[in-house]
């Protein structure tokens, strides 16, 4: 499918704020005082918020966003948005209280962090829900989503906070969370649309009659269904682009981490990590989409 630029920043930087107001709302140690705190703070929540803002630019009719609320019973776009916005109050209350009081609600805070996995997991089956989109329709996906999220949300945190906090526990997250994608890309490439019980007899109905090829598109030029939902991607981009996430994404926080565990070095080169961890995830969110195989493209020619 097409991969969006605001689609992919969405994913990735309201991933990470609500990984960083998910470990807040538990506690995570930020030394440095009240300064320290708001920072930490401002980030998360301004990623999270920065992630939602630009997924309305996806939309034909951006003003027309908050409709979407109206549609909880169904939609898992309308339950992330709601659970955002709540999340968001509680934690803008709990910081509120944590910078005037130095003192932060144990009860706040966890209603801020059950709301933030919740949020991530709400925009994880916006996709995992898709049965027109075999590559998606999995448990991993909101396992790799939920895993980035809590990786990239703790180098940010332990960055900016001086926390302090050990850096073993970020190589096991970000190893953990990469050894999930790992697993999502082996399925994925075992699952194509075919597998999936999608194929154009099915999809045009004709498979009573025999074997269905296509003998004229049905369009002359692009529409709004080629553009958006029949993305082609060579497969060597798709290696290059892989090991490219591979790179930034997971061995590059890990060896900036083991550097600073060892050498004893400034914490705040964990900054470094999370910008790298940053950068593979957009090439990972990037590929997230651009090899994704939807079910209109069986009506292009396309298997």
């Amino acid at each position: 499918m097409h991969p969006a630029v605001s689609v992919i920043f969405f994913t990735v930087a309201s991933g990470a704020g609500f990984g960083v107001i998910f470990l807040l709302g538990l506690g995570f140690p930020v030394g440095g005082g009240a300064g320290r705190a708001f920072l930490v703070s401002l980030t998360g929540g301004g990623l999270a918020v920065a992630g939602l803002l630009s997924s309305t630019f996806h939309l034909g009719h951006p003003e027309r966003a908050w409709r979407a609320l109206s549609q909880w019973r169904s939609s898992w776009l309308s339950r992330e948005g709601i659970a955002a916005i709540a999340t968001l109050v509680v934690f803008g209350f709990y910081a509120l209280i944590w910078m005037v009081t130095g003192e932060r609600s144990v009860l706040l805070g966890a209603l801020a962090s059950a709301g933030a996995m919740l949020t991530v997991f709400t925009t994880s089956m916006i996709y995992a829900q898709l049965k027109t989109v075999p590559q998606w329709q999995s448990r991993l996906t909101p396992l790799v989503y939920l895993g980035f999220s809590l990786a990239s949300g703790w180098l940010i945190a332990a960055a900016l906070g001086n926390s302090g906090s050990p850096e073993i526990w970020g190589i096991v997250l970000v190893v953990l969370a990469w050894a999930a994608k790992w697993a999502w890309w082996a399925r994925a490439a075992r699952t194509r649309l075919g597998d999936a019980g999608s194929t154009p007899e099915t999809a045009t109905g004709l498979g009573f009659i025999g074997k269905v090829r296509l003998l004229e598109k049905p369009h002359s030029g692009d529409n709004y269904l080629t553009r958006e939902m029949v993305h082609r991607i060579g497969r060597k981009h798709a290696r290059t682009l892989r090991m490219v996430a591979l790179v930034l994404g997971c061995l590059g926080p890990v060896a900036i981490l083991t550097l600073v565990a060892l050498t004893g070095a400034p914490a705040f080169l964990n900054l470094l990590a999370a910008a790298s961890m940053i950068a593979g995830l957009l090439a990972e969110r990037w590929l997230f989409f651009a090899e994704a195989e939807h079910a209109v493209s069986l009506y292009y020619g396309h298997r």
